[in-house]
């Protein structure tokens, strides 16, 4: 078969001899888009695959996204015959943190998981193989995930595809990193105190984070960091994230709790213009961090642009203890980095220390073992507290609008790693960086970072909008509203088509 896809692997070769690469559907296509080329027999599953393969080993030795590579096991699953699914034949990779395929390595980002292999499979990979895509790889992480950029010890730095010194931010940096250089249309990424939008925002991508208990996290345990983290995607079109959302969402056996079922298809939702929403406008980080100028700015071009489409918007916050929760948080997390670590130690017989850890991740490890279960209660009374007072605001409000980040991408090394590391700074320099995104994961919203603005560096900038707990539906009326008006499809970094030339 004469195929785009196997134009675009002659074209790859060409590349690579100085030839003048050909198009691909990877360039001009999102997931949805390559389905319907898979369905319509214009591009077989195995093409996409090869495709997406050869464009991940010529850009990751600049960037540094793949921490497994599973070619082998996406070829199998082809070969094997793939469910007719809405996204059958498109590639994807998943995070490799947490998400298991049984026999396969998952290292979370750690010299002291280097090796393992879970016996068990993720409902969530489960419900990612049903609905047709095809595995390749997992994506770089930040040890366990705990920082806002994704370097670590193992797999090393992860860059930015606009600007290579840059970080592509985290948790799922490696997914953004991906996405963002053209290796394929979307990717697996999770958030626990923003890495789904944090990425996006640093690499110029939507990111969509859930309400709590929508998306499955098991097995072996359905819940992570006390509630505090949720899966999902990395994307650039809207409707992808949308009909992704569809396809894996819902409650899964031994859910503590799930989300309120939604009543239409999300993706439906991303063509229906939202009725006139009542918006609030935040600008001050709520910890009192100062924000980058072109961050602000960000936030309020894209409050003028709601206001163009109807939408009341005035400046507005809820009252919060943000210093309480923000020591409830670290209670949570640390009291589960300390467990888990307690657990891997006993299971390999290798005691914690820094020959396989990270000064960061020893810090949570300390934080955590000082902590009492008392500590754990209050910890999460004060988070109920705080959904409780967001609920009460947002009755005046459909959403928030705020930045959703303090600054543009930051240089490799300011917020990652360093031997001599203080904990307590560490963390106050990593909340000033991301000091409006924890939020949602606190109170279990729903929240997006859109990819609206560009910094006069040419550093992508992303605004976050912030819902009602289980009304995705909603944000995604807004940003298929916000993608029509001012589009970001053809915004692309140079990395796109410097590999080829």
């Amino acid at each position: 078969m004469a195929s785009v896809a196997a134009a675009a692997m002659v074209g790859m070769a060409g590349a690579a001899k100085g030839a003048a690469p050909r198009s691909s559907p990877l360039d001009t296509q999102d997931a949805l888009g390559l389905a319907e080329l898979v369905r319509q027999k214009q591009v077989s599953p195995g093409e996409l695959l090869e495709a997406a393969i050869a464009r991940a080993e010529a850009l990751n030795p600049q960037f540094n996204f793949l921490a497994q590579k599973h070619y082998d096991y996406g070829r199998a699953a082809i070969a094997k015959g793939l469910p007719q699914g809405p996204f059958s034949g498109v590639p994807w990779l998943l995070k490799d943190l947490n998400t298991y395929i049984a026999g396969l390595p998952t290292e979370n980002g750690s010299r002291f998981y280097k090796g393992y292999r879970p016996q068990v499979t993720s409902e969530l990979v489960r419900r990612i193989e049903t609905a047709g895509f095809v595995i390749f790889g997992k994506t770089t992480v930040p040890e366990l995930g705990l920082t806002g950029t994704t370097e670590n010890k193992l797999t090393g730095d992860t860059r930015n595809p606009w600007a290579p010194d840059r970080i592509a931010g985290g948790s799922s940096g490696g997914a953004a990193a991906a996405v963002a250089a053209g290796v394929l249309p979307a990717a697996h990424a999770t958030d626990g105190g923003g890495s789904i939008r944090i990425p996006a925002s640093c690499c110029g991508l939507f990111g969509m984070k859930p309400s709590r208990g929508r998306v499955p996290m098991g097995p072996p345990r359905t819940e992570g960091w006390g509630g505090l983290s949720v899966h999902h995607a990395v994307t650039r079109s809207v409707r992808d994230s949308a009909a992704i959302l569809d396809a894996t969402q819902g409650p899964e056996p031994g859910s503590r709790y799930a989300a309120p079922a939604p009543v239409e298809t999300f993706l439906s939702q991303v063509g229906k213009a939202p009725d006139r929403l009542r918006i609030a406008l935040m600008l001050d980080a709520p910890a009192g961090s100062p924000v980058d100028r072109e961050c602000l700015e960000a936030a309020r071009q894209a409050a003028r642009l709601c206001e163009s489409l109807g939408h009341h918007v005035e400046e507005a916050a809820p009252k919060l203890d943000i210093a309480a929760m923000g020591a409830a948080s670290f209670v949570l997390i640390g009291s589960s980095v300390a467990a888990d670590m307690a657990d891997r130690a006993k299971a390999r017989g290798i005691a914690i220390g820094p020959d396989v850890l990270e000064p960061i991740t020893l810090g949570f490890v300390g934080y955590g073992q000082k902590t009492t279960g008392m500590d754990f209660a209050r910890a999460n009374n004060i988070l109920q507290t705080a959904a409780i007072a967001m609920a009460q605001f947002m009755a005046n409000y459909d959403v928030i609008l705020s930045p959703t980040l303090g600054a543009p991408p930051l240089r490799i090394g300011q917020i990652g790693l360093s031997p001599d590391v203080d904990f307590a700074a560490w963390g106050q320099r990593a909340a000033s960086f991301s000091p409006f995104t924890q939020i949602a994961n606190m109170t279990g919203q729903p929240a997006m970072s859109v990819p609206l603005a560009m910094s006069s560096a040419g550093l992508p900038i992303g605004v976050m909008f912030m819902g009602r707990y289980g009304d995705e539906a909603l944000l995604f009326r807004l940003a298929g509203q916000l993608e029509d008006a001012a589009p970001w499809k053809n915004k692309r970094p140079a990395a796109w088509n410097s590999w080829r030339e």
